[in-house]
């Protein structure tokens, strides 16, 4: 029988290759409920031993709680920015320079995808991810280590034990981009354009947690470490070590071999699983890469060559409407099949009422689309000079499309808005929402299906999913659904039933504002939904005294839970057997060294954040993420802001240090007052 570190190790092995099979290598070894399985028990494997949790544990990839800033990060090697190449000619010039520098007749280069990201740069020492940090000016970038921890595409250990330090890029996949832009849309947030703006942001949230929400990947594709002699040898290695690469570098003889790579990936990159608008070009002898060196912004020995943006020009057929859950009116533009990147494209999407005002876009107009970054197709522009003379400007309607019923625009809002609880496509949308991996994880529902279950009223709120069970006859009677189809919807459906954490629950259901951070402050509080129901309206709204949710939001979960319709649903929910709990946190410390107050924690220490506040915790004290009415003590270490005490002295919370902190830590109950009048004693000048 393996001991606790035995199993442990086993279990961060086992997961750690699952996560690789997964993220990395789009080859998933085991199912979801086998390696959510897995990683409850290595989380109670850690409750009940928490001197085995490591940096490495794939528990740890969660996230921090909220910082200020970023500390700056200086490079050694500076990250440089590519020059571009748009034509033959530009490439075959860059040739004759590269070939000229190095005093050779032919060049071998390294051909690989260009992918359109956030760029940046992991360390790894003895095999642990230590560092990373954004691209930033080049030569200084910003230390976002918490955030990329929390990207299962990256190993937070790897077998290489030497140092390593990395450039890569971080993206987020366009199948990818809607689930954040949906969850955006519900917080009352701006969407994102395209997949890169969308790492770029995800990357540098002050709250690690929110960045594990997004679906984010990576890709590295440099070594600064000079242990190989080629570009394509150091590649294989990162390979071969577990790091994710793109796999698709292709080493060519010459110039001309560059060209040909060019031509045939042009139509293989649209059926990639990331963005990506040209190749990056490199010589792939590493010696002559030194021979070569750098102008003052790009390296002379590699360069860019960017894809032109592709366009189309179709006619608009009709201009339609999509609901969304929350009951907003997307325009979609309905056109005549058009080949573009890749695709045939039928549809693109308006964005908004005022885009469509501001392009005065008409149905029978010819349009120019483009695909490129955008996982939707947009309309650029009206081809005003075809335009047919009987066109009209658009009229935005007057009622919902899917149910009939009027709608409305509310002062401030670029959306019409269906306000009927029942309408049926916001119930679709709505279905589609809680179904997906980050609410209940019921994967067999798809649109289509959905469609169905609502159009043949099988489903008419959630918690109907949970009644499809007991109705196998009417499942098998809908289209494309046999007996194998039915069963695996089924054990999808059973695995959610008891399955499920309260906080992913509560983030499937919907609640405006509410996303999975916010959730899981709810289900902390209260546990279950029983409770959760039972609560009054006083106590929803007291959950604005937790940091992290505020008043806007606590409001907005005390109207969902008095809603008579979103009750009975969740009743209905519960008798059928959905079993939601969140796992038990460890009991409070009564009486410690610290107990009665409370602590705020600011500034750089030799120990981690976290780390600290579980002493405070340990001893009885109580964590404020940030200074309020009420906090006992600022603890500063170093770099800390004026902004930050002056907050402090405003609120009358008194300013210490480490050396005051542990006064207070050491002392026990009966000596609390003699610590504290130590602790006044080492206190900071604020």
């Amino acid at each position: 029988m393996s001991t606790p570190a035995e199993r442990h190790r086993a279990l961060c092995d086992e997961i750690a290759r699952h996560a690789h099979a997964y993220y990395v290598l789009d080859l998933p070894t085991v199912s979801d409920a086998e390696y959510d399985a897995l990683y409850r028990e290595l989380l109670a494997l850690e409750e009940a031993h928490p001197e085995l949790v490591t940096p490495s544990s794939p528990s740890q990839r969660v996230g921090a709680a909220p910082r200020e800033g970023f500390r700056k990060v200086e490079r050694a090697v500076r990250m440089y920015s590519l020059d571009n190449a748009y034509s033959a000619d530009d490439l075959r010039e860059f040739d004759r320079r590269a070939r000229e520098g190095a005093g050779v007749d032919t060049i071998a280069y390294v051909a690989e995808p260009k992918i359109d990201g956030a760029s940046i740069e992991v360390t790894y020492e003895d095999g642990r991810l230590v560092l990373a940090s954004t691209r930033g000016d080049g030569a200084v970038g910003e230390d976002v280590t918490s955030n990329v921890r929390t990207i299962r595409a990256v190993p937070l250990e790897v077998s290489e034990r030497r140092r390593m330090t990395l450039r890569g890029e971080i993206f987020i996949r366009p199948a990818d981009l809607e689930a954040v832009n949906e969850m955006r849309r519900t917080a009352g947030e701006p969407e994102f354009a395209n997949p890169r703006n969308a790492a770029a942001g995800s990357l540098r949230l002050l709250d690690a947690r929110l960045t594990a929400e997004r679906p984010l990947r990576a890709v590295f594709y440099d070594l600064v470490e000079r242990y190989f002699e080629t570009h394509h040898e150091m590649l294989a290695h990162l390979h071969a070590v577990g790091l994710p690469t793109h796999r698709r570098d292709t080493r060519c003889e010459g110039i001309d071999a560059v060209l040909e790579f060019i031509a045939r990936f042009d139509s293989e990159r649209h059926g990639l699983p990331f963005e990506t608008d040209g190749v990056v070009v490199k010589v792939d002898e590493l010696s002559l890469r030194d021979e070569l060196g750098f102008t003052a912004r790009f390296p002379r020995w590699a360069t860019a060559w960017k894809y032109a943006a592709e366009t189309g020009a179709t006619v608009l057929r009709a201009i339609t409407c999509d609901v969304g859950r929350t009951g907003a009116l997307t325009p979609v533009a309905i056109l005549d099949p058009v080949p573009l990147s890749g695709t045939t494209v039928s549809r693109a999407s308006l964005h908004n009422l005022d885009q469509i005002a501001s392009k005065d876009i008409r149905v029978g107009d010819t349009v120019i689309l483009q695909k490129a970054g955008e996982i939707i197709p947009q309309v650029l522009s009206v081809v005003t000079e075809a335009r047919p003379v009987e066109t009209v400007p658009w009229e935005p309607p007057t009622h919902c499309p899917a149910c009939g019923e009027p709608v409305v625009r509310e002062a401030g809002e670029a959306a019409l808005r269906c306000v009927n609880a029942r309408c049926p496509g916001r119930l679709e949308a709505g279905l589609w929402y809680f179904t997906r991996r980050g609410g209940m994880d019921i994967d067999r529902l798809g649109r289509s299906l959905i469609g169905q279950l609502v159009a043949s009223k099988l489903v008419t709120d959630l918690a109907d999913v949970f009644a499809l069970p007991a109705k196998r006859d009417q499942l098998v009677g809908l289209e494309r659904m046999g007996e194998k189809s039915v069963q695996g919807i089924v054990d999808a459906i059973e695995r959610a039933r008891t399955g499920r954490t309260f906080d992913r629950l509560l983030t499937a259901l919907g609640i405006p504002l509410v996303g999975s951070v916010a959730a899981k402050l709810v289900a902390d509080r209260f546990g279950d939904l029983r409770r959760l129901l039972d609560a009054s309206s006083e106590e929803l709204r007291a959950l604005e005294s937790i940091d992290g949710i505020g008043a806007k939001m606590a409001e907005s979960v005390a109207r969902f839970l008095e809603d008579p319709d979103q009750r009975a649903m969740l009743e209905k929910m519960l008798a059928l057997g959905v079993v939601a709990r969140q796992p038990e946190k460890a009991p409070k410390v009564e009486g410690g060294a610290l107990a009665g107050l409370s602590f705020c924690v600011t500034g750089s220490f030799d120990q981690k954040r976290e780390a600290i506040w579980e002493l405070i915790e340990a001893a009885g004290g109580e964590v404020h993420k940030s200074v309020k009415k009420g906090t006992s003590y600022l603890l500063a270490g170093e770099k800390v802001g004026k902004n930050k005490t002056d907050d402090a002295a405003k609120k009358g919370a008194k300013l210490i240090d480490w050396a005051g902190f542990e006064a207070l830590r050491s002392a026990g109950p009966a000596q609390e007052s003699s610590a504290e009048g130590e602790a006044d004693q080492l206190a900071l000048e604020v």
